[in-house]
């Protein structure tokens, strides 16, 4: 075979490679989604959804298809699911009282995929997971690969993960953890405000407006600020009240509910983190925030350069997220198959 022939036939393998998804369909376990054209072909994202409040359950297959759509990346979303293999968010974070030897960790399937991932965005909270699970998790966060996290995500699990050898809590990674709601849970909603020094960073490019019906999360002590290592990106102003139009809550100062930090791995190596306070499924019907996210994988992936302001970041389907909360009858949030979620 001439050099030219052998070129065109390791080209031409490549392509194909690329244009395959890493992860085999299994719809009643996962959702995967074929990256169309975009300047993310070829590469894989992972979304976990395994939150009980925020609706990770829809938002996650809904920015799965939109990155697969309009940008080109494979895309899988991971769910925890129940004893009969259904998605649920109702499942419980802590044992009752009396009950804590029946208590049944949590099962989110395919987290073996994390190994195939080029990034990944969580959405998860409170989270206990078998040994098995927790590893591949580990593995990928000390793998130097950027990552994502939305709202509960920074108390993504219940305790401290055993991390190659150590104890060292989620929040630590990330830049901080939850520690009270700043303002009315369920009663304020958040008007993002772009800090100006820092407009110009990739992820904010045409980012022009955020607003979302969640309140803002205390994420460091009152005398505090965000860890060594943080940059801030986009205050968070509590309104008083849940529509867009809403009066700022002037007792209450707006605090950090995005920034980057790193994250440096057993080798050395440093992943990009992006993380966001806002992040419920109700808060990504804000085009602002959806943009936000999709540039931050760009940005984790060190794809800067492929980050244009006007790349589509519209719905793709039908997207009517519930509400928050855990009044889960009511809101009408029930045990489903993943399907349920693509529309």
């Amino acid at each position: 075979m001439t050099l030219r022939k052998t070129l065109l036939f390791l080209i031409t393998t490549l392509s194909i490679l690329q244009a395959q998804h890493p992860v085999p369909k299994n719809e009643n376990a996962w959702l995967t989604f074929e990256g169309q054209n975009g300047p993310g072909k070829g590469k894989h994202i992972v979304l976990i959804a395994a939150d009980q409040e925020y609706r990770s359950e829809q938002a996650m297959p809904m920015l799965a298809r939109l990155l697969s759509t309009h940008h080109g990346f494979h895309t899988t979303v991971l769910f925890a699911v129940n004893k009969e293999g259904l998605v649920d968010p109702t499942l419980p974070v802590y044992p009752k009282k009396g009950e804590e030897a029946q208590f049944q960790k949590h099962n989110i399937p395919g987290l073996e995929h994390l190994a195939k991932a080029d990034a990944v965005i969580f959405f998860h909270r409170l989270l206990s997971l078998p040994d098995d699970q927790l590893e591949h998790i580990v593995n990928f966060l000390d793998s130097g690969k950027p990552f994502t996290l939305l709202r509960t995500a920074n108390h993504g699990f219940r305790g401290p993960l055993p991390y190659k050898g150590k104890k060292i809590h989620f929040g630590d990674i990330v830049g901080g953890a939850f520690r009270k709601h700043h303002g009315r849970w369920q009663a304020d909603s958040t008007r993002g405000i772009i800090i100006p020094e820092n407009k110009n960073h990739p992820i904010l490019t045409g980012v022009t407006d955020i607003w979302g019906p969640t309140d803002v999360y205390r994420t460091y002590p009152e005398d505090g600020s965000l860890p060594e290592g943080c940059t801030p990106l986009v205050l968070g102003q509590p309104l008083v009240g849940r529509k867009k139009d809403d009066a700022p809550n002037t007792k209450k100062i707006p605090l950090p509910v995005v920034w980057t930090t790193h994250w440096e791995t057993t080798t050395g190596k440093k992943s990009r983190i992006l993380h966001s306070t806002m992040g419920s499924a109700k808060d990504l019907q804000s085009e602002g925030l959806r943009r936000l996210v999709v540039n931050s994988l760009y940005w984790g992936l060190k794809m800067e350069d492929q980050i244009k302001a006007n790349s589509s970041v519209d719905i793709v389907g039908e997207y009517k997220p519930l509400s928050s909360g855990f009044s889960y009858e009511k809101i009408g949030v029930k045990p489903q198959k993943p399907t349920t979620y693509v529309k």
